[in-house]
């Protein structure tokens, strides 16, 4: 019942408001890379471990996916409610990935492609997590009406509840998807193995 009422009082607010709109938009997406050295695989994954992206208190990691992301948004007031009646996202999501110092010789660059391919699609996970997350954000935000709020403050209070769940649901999710990927047997940690044994 309280999901219908919800749900009423959203289609009421797109009647009263009929300017909202979710807004189409792209992230922008960048590639950042640190140098690596050594010509066989053992050797750049110790490069790796030496000069790899912080995060954290965990040490260095082969990859790292981050992002910034700000927001222009619109309210507009009717009979003292505060209602956001659009919000436009500009998000850049930055990949630092690594990247060797030299010409590799011909298996090892057979292999380093391997490796960097499935990397790469690692962090395009995350980068794809990120997006929908600020989705979700649009999609919880947008429309979204307070009453007895005509200087649009009780509605930030209410957004910053509803991003920082959004947030901890992403990072979680992100934590579990790399947990997995680095487990025994996961993708991340074949892909190690192949490039360190030169498979």
């Amino acid at each position: 019942m309280k999901t219908v009422v919800q749900l009423s009082l959203l289609a009421a607010c797109y009647a009263l408001f009929p300017e909202i709109a979710h807004a189409e938009w792209q992230a922008v997406e960048k590639v950042q890379t640190y140098t690596v050295a050594g010509k066989s695989g053992a050797e750049l994954y110790a490069s790796i471990g030496e000069r790899g992206p912080r995060v954290g208190d965990k040490g260095s990691a082969i990859a790292h996916t981050n992002f910034r992301l700000t927001w222009s948004r619109k309210y507009e007031n009717l009979d003292n409610a505060c209602t956001l009646v659009s919000a436009q996202p500009k998000l850049v999501i930055t990949y630092t990935i690594p990247k060797p110092a030299g010409k590799l010789p011909d298996a090892v660059a057979r292999n380093w492609e391997t490796f960097i391919v499935g990397i790469r699609r690692h962090e395009a996970v995350h980068g794809e997590m990120i997006r929908e997350m600020v989705t979700s954000i649009e999609t919880s935000t947008v429309g979204l009406s307070v009453p007895d709020d005509p200087k649009c403050t009780k509605i930030r209070t209410e957004m910053t509840k509803r991003l920082s769940e959004l947030s901890q649901t992403q990072r979680q999710r992100s934590r579990d998807f790399d947990r997995t990927e680095l487990s025994e047997g996961g993708n991340i940690h074949q892909l190690i193995l192949n490039l360190v044994n030169g498979r």
